[in-house]
Formats: C-alpha cells, structure tokens, sequence
C-alpha cells in the first residue's frame, strides 16, 4: 500500500446536468511527433455535440513538461512553439466544456501558470469521482506500480517540493537537456526489454483493491501502463486502464474512455 491517503478523500460530485465524461491519457505529445498531435487537434476540433460535458486528462498529456517557462519568449522556439500551440488549443476547447488535469510521470513540473493558460483545472492524484449513483477512482496509474522499487524512490524524490524547487531553480535549457536524459535513459530500459510493455511494472492488484474499498468505489480508471484492458479485481471491482495515443503505430491507437448513462464504454479516434 501506498502512502497516499485514500481513505481522506471527499467526493468529487459531478454537476447534475452532466451526463457524459471523457478520459485521455497518454498522448506524450512532442514536436517530433507531429501525427499523435494532429489526431488530438482534429478530436479536439469534433463539433461539439460529439464530445462529453467535461474531459479529464489523467496526465502524461505532454511527452515532457520542463517548466511553466517554456511559454515564455526567452525559451527555445521550437520547445515554446509547440507548448504554446497545445495551451492554446486547451484555452479554446476550455471555453465550450470544462478540462480537469492530473499530472502524470512526464508532466508533473506542470505549474499553475500553465494550468490557467491552458484554461484546465488541477485534479488531486488520486481523485474520487461521483457520477450516475456511482464511485469512479481516478489515478495517472504510476503510484501503484509498486514492483518497481527504483521508480518509486525516483517518483517520491521528483514529488517533494524541495527538489522540485531546485530543479526549478536551473537554467531552462539545462532541464531541458536533464529531461532529455532522463528520456533516453527510459527509452533505452524500453529498448532492453523489447520494448515489451508486458514486461513493464503493473499497478498492484492488492494495493488497487485497497485504495477501491478504501473510497467506496468500484472502478479504478487509470493510465501509465500502456496496456488497455479491463481487469477483475474479485468482488466486483474494476481496474480499467486507459489508452496510450500513438498515431504513427500499426494500427494507430488513439482512444477515450466515455462514462455516461450507458456505463463506461471506449470510443476510438
């Protein structure tokens, strides 16, 4: 079990004219991936009436988030550019329905600035979300991958707001080049294991079961494994994870998972 303290949580009540929510997470979008960006862009552009009343972004959204500076005009174009395409593209879609985010591994330096360029509001990880008379618990996924000790140790050290500060402290261009590092240092892990998502960490099933029960709830929706499913948990919960977007793949994954008066149900991109 995690230290997170579930069992505090309060319940994140849907507005009652909201009948539908969509969950993404995953796109890592990045410049040098221009075919993920433009499937996001063009659902972002659907018409209205296709999309839920309100999106939730279960984190990892951007490939790498190195600071709340990068919008600003002393950052490096190409990185500012591309930030400041996507922050705009959330500040428009914001105005027509409301978008909630929840940091991920690769976007948790995501500040309150950028927060409210983009027109999004900050949601807790966990989050206990109610909905239809039932109780959704909401998780990027990576605190609950708990057979990965190193990661843990990794993820409890980038969390403490005194690293954070620090690495906040340095020179834009010199976290962008830690980033791309620690990027490459993940990629080639990856690339050791055949790139394999099977043989990555998992989240937890005891750990999922307790953080469910602990709520009252009876699904775990989640992302970060790359590994889309359902999973029985055994007394009638649910862990169901989300899609990665990956347009340039065969065949291309870009998918939401839509929670609405007919239940939870995934739609394809």
């Amino acid at each position: 079990m995690t230290d997170t303290a579930v069992d505090r949580l309060t319940p994140w009540r849907a507005p009652a004219p909201w009948q539908a929510v969509d969950f993404i997470s995953d796109l890592h979008l990045q410049s040098a991936e221009p075919a993920t960006f433009e499937r996001w862009r063009a659902f972002m552009q659907r018409p209205l009436t296709a999309h839920a009343d309100a999106l939730v972004i279960l984190g990892d959204f951007f490939e790498v988030w190195a600071g709340d500076d990068l919008l600003q005009a002393e950052a490096p174009s190409e990185a500012r550019d591309f930030a400041q395409t996507c922050v705009d593209l959330l500040k428009t879609h914001s105005t027509h329905r409301p978008i909630f985010f929840m940091h991920g591994n690769r976007d948790f330096l995501l500040g309150s600035d950028a927060m409210s360029a983009a027109g999004m509001s900050e949601l807790a990880d966990p989050t206990l979300l109610e909905m239809h008379g039932k109780r959704c618990l909401l998780t990027h996924g990576d605190a609950l991958c708990l057979d990965d000790t190193e990661y843990q140790s990794f993820r409890s050290m980038v969390r403490s707001p005194e690293w954070q500060a620090r690495f906040l402290s340095r020179p834009l261009k010199e976290r962008l080049a830690i980033t791309r590092q620690l990027r490459e240092q993940s990629e080639a892990k990856k690339m050791a294991s055949g790139q394999d998502t099977a043989t990555w960490a998992d989240v937890d099933s005891t750990a999922a079961r307790q953080w469910l029960n602990a709520v009252n709830a009876t699904v775990l929706i989640h992302g970060h494994t790359h590994r889309p499913d359902v999973h029985d948990l055994g007394s009638g919960l649910e862990r169901m994870v989300l899609s990665d977007w990956d347009a340039s793949a065969t065949p291309p994954r870009a998918e939401v998972l839509r929670w609405d008066l007919q239940g939870l149900r995934r739609i394809a991109i």
